[in-house]
């Protein structure tokens, strides 16, 4: 009978196998021009159909099949950026949606990969960012929350298992001296958690979303709410011990009834890939992303920048193909 080791080792060797077989799959498409059916097909692992991965996903990849030749990209609803580093490192994906933060932690063992580690976090290379992604925590009036510490014994939506938002809430809870223990925790999907929330099932929700939120602006519409602060104590904590966060605010009135500017956190959200996928498809994929982002319709198209595109790049290489456009339009040396 084989080894735990010997398993382990048939694992990664058939998850690299795979990778490679796919990259050269879609390299030797477009070397060749084919037009086989399914010929250059690549497949991203995105989020919840609630969240904002899903449907902006879905955009970038008709784009990028609209303007890549012999190139078709489908996108894969998720649990989001655990789950989809998860995917990517078994070769399930070619391409990922994940934040900066949990997409460090994964590389590094940190956090929830710390007892359920990668079977190859040093092939994951980045792409590019698409977004700023923040955390918003939202809580209904009648609770009495106005900041983190406020959370103390309360019902709170901490966001859907294998989610960034999981991660992040566990984050900032930790910054201001406290843990999933001290709170009432549930793990709902973003649209059951708005409902929940309007529902007065939940006291509160933390969400790490793109700014506006369309379920946030749902819930505020119809329901007596407030948006949470982060104390300047807490932010200091938290971007100090973890980098990959940086202080934003999110302006008065984005939502309804919010009156006041409220601070906030936020990551990344980055495309990643593998080392071996094909080089010349990643380069077409982050020219025709950067290039072309204001034919996006999603209301994050417009948070989509070239001169942000290697921000807080962290413990990761950039991928050749991506690099060499980076170089080309002065990003790079």
């Amino acid at each position: 009978m084989p080894s735990q080791q010997d398993a382990a080792m048939v694992r990664t060797t058939f998850a690299r196998v795979r990778r490679a077989v796919a990259g050269a799959a879609v390299g030797l498409c477009l070397l060749a021009a084919c037009t086989e059916p399914g010929a250059g097909s690549i497949r991203m692992a995105t989020g919840s159909t609630g969240g904002t991965y899903f449907p902006l996903g879905g955009e970038i990849a008709q784009l990028w099949t609209d303007h890549i030749p012999n190139v078709s990209v489908s996108t894969q609803a998720s649990g989001a950026s655990v789950e989809n580093l998860r995917l990517l490192d078994q070769g399930e994906n070619q391409l990922i949606m994940a934040t900066n933060g949990t997409a460090a932690g994964a590389v590094e063992g940190e956090d929830i990969f710390a007892t359920e580690p990668l079977d190859n976090p040093d092939d994951i290379v980045m792409l590019g960012n698409i977004y700023p992604e923040v955390l918003q925590i939202v809580a209904s009036k009648e609770s009495g929350i106005d900041s983190v510490e406020d959370l103390r014994g309360k019902r709170v939506e901490i966001g859907p298992p294998g989610s960034g938002t999981a991660v992040t809430s566990e984050h900032v809870l930790e910054a201001h001296g406290m843990s999933t223990a001290d709170i009432t925790a549930f793990d709902s999907t973003f649209e059951d958690a708005a409902r929940k929330l309007g529902d007065g099932q939940v006291d509160a929700a933390m969400s790490v979303l793109a700014v506006p939120a369309s379920s946030i602006t749902q819930v505020a519409t119809n329901n007596d709410v407030r948006m949470v602060r982060i104390d300047q104590a807490g932010l200091d904590k938290l971007t100090k011990d973890r980098p990959s966060y940086t202080d934003i605010t999110i302006p008065a009135r984005t939502y309804p009834a919010q009156q006041e500017p409220v601070r906030a956190v936020s990551n990344w959200a980055t495309l990643y890939t593998t080392r071996d996928f094909d080089e010349r498809t990643a380069y077409q994929l982050v020219k025709q992303l950067y290039e072309r982002s204001g034919q996006i319709g999603h209301d994050v198209g417009a948070q989509i920048e070239r001169d942000k595109a290697i921000d807080s790049q962290g413990p990761f290489e950039l991928h050749p193909g991506a690099e060499r456009y980076y170089r080309e339009v002065g990003l790079l040396d």
